[in-house]
């Protein structure tokens, strides 16, 4: 036998949706504009189904799907670059948008992107054979960075990660390392503009780019320094 699961996803109206997903290279293989309105778009093996709800609210939405793949970078890369493309910037914040590239702590590699309907795409490719979230490190800033990680994105509570990184940069007996210290500051510029705050937002960009790190420090947190230029931009 040989199954496929498709997602049917909901949305306000469906021509905002469609336009985010024909910048991103899907294709629309159908549009019914009544009496119920619903679409498809398909963009290799990913194929979405949306229908529109008059009294749907997208920012309050919970509706989301995961979509795995074997080339989770290069898809990143190529979903960005179409949406600056489109949009004139690589919207990061509010609908839609499209979320930093990282390792998770449960064996994947993934991005979270939401279309204007408010439903979440996350996007994956498993790293490891299991799915468990590894322990939360001990050593302060460590423990700070895991648990503001899966607050930010398995539960994408923007505020209560924020809040976990201010309490950690505020301690006043410990300090983290040059790269942990990066990694606090961009994580915490991510949540910011997440969170609309412009001030926070800056102060956390400018204090991740006064950073000293070696060659060595820069290789390791070179994905950080990544998202701190897109965030820059």
């Amino acid at each position: 036998m040989s199954e496929k699961t498709i997602p049917v996803l909901p949305c306000r109206t469906i021509q905002p949706v469609l336009d985010f997903y024909t910048a991103l290279g899907f294709e629309v293989t159908f549009h019914q504009k009544s009496p119920n309105p619903y679409a498809v778009v398909q963009r290799d093996g990913m194929q979405f189904h949306f229908f529109g709800m008059k009294h749907y609210e997208p920012a309050e939405s919970f509706s989301t799907c995961i979509v795995q793949t074997d080339d989770i970078d290069g898809l990143y890369e190529t979903f960005r670059a179409r949406l600056k493309e489109a949009y004139g910037r690589v919207p990061n914040r509010g609908l839609p948008r499209i979320g930093p590239l990282k390792d998770t702590s449960h064996g994947v590699r993934q991005f979270l992107m939401s279309d204007p309907g408010g439903n979440c795409i996350r996007v994956a490719q498993p790293t490891s054979d299991s799915q468990h979230h590894r322990q939360a490190p001990k050593e302060t800033f460590a423990r700070a960075l895991h648990h503001a990680g899966l607050l930010a994105d398995s539960k994408e509570d923007p505020e209560a990660a924020a809040k976990i990184i201010d309490r950690a940069l505020r301690l006043p007996d410990e300090r983290p390392t040059p790269v942990q210290l990066l990694r606090l500051l961009v994580l915490r510029a991510d949540l910011a503009t997440r969170l609309g705050d412009e001030d926070a937002a800056t102060g956390a960009l400018s204090a991740a780019s006064a950073v000293a790190l070696t060659a060595e420090e820069r290789e390791s947190a070179r994905e950080d320094l990544e998202r701190l230029a897109q965030l820059s931009e």
